[in-house]
């Protein structure tokens, strides 16, 4: 996402350091997981905290995008309608796939953990507009 923003003010900084604010607490939740696993105590709260800390961070990942794809002047131009779009279905997704989660690690703690840990998996893959627009880049920069 944030390769595609071109410029930022003050509302772009500001969700910015809540988006790392919420970044720094995944490790602590993460802790709470492996300790309530370890202990066989508290699988259920652990999850739903683990999964609450992604979900936040899911939430301010979508309002942001949202401001900077409304502004459109704060996104550069190597990303198209259609880019746009993808990460915007990307991010909304990660909503419902969260709160299914957190859900389902609230009665089955070792599936919710699954569902959220596929959800990272996920993350990892690139954006199919992202990919158009990086065969572009590169096949202008094979001829200059």
């Amino acid at each position: 996402m944030f390769d595609h923003i071109r410029s930022a003010d003050r509302v772009v900084l500001f969700l910015s350091t809540v988006l790392l604010m919420d970044v720094a607490l995944l490790p602590f939740a993460a802790s709470v997981l492996a300790q309530a696993f370890r202990d066989g105590h508290g699988q259920r709260t652990a999850v739903v905290l683990h999964g609450a800390a992604f979900a936040f961070l899911a939430v301010v990942f979508n309002v942001l995008w949202g401001y900077v794809r409304r502004d459109r002047r704060l996104l550069t131009a190597t990303i198209d309608s259609a880019g746009v779009a993808a990460i915007s279905r990307r991010f909304r997704l990660a909503l419902v796939w969260l709160a299914a989660g957190i859900l389902l690690g609230a009665l089955v703690p070792a599936a919710g953990v699954a569902v959220i840990a596929v959800f990272i998996l996920y993350y990892w893959l690139p954006v199919a507009g992202e990919i158009a627009a990086a065969r572009r880049r590169r096949r202008r920069g094979h001829r200059t």
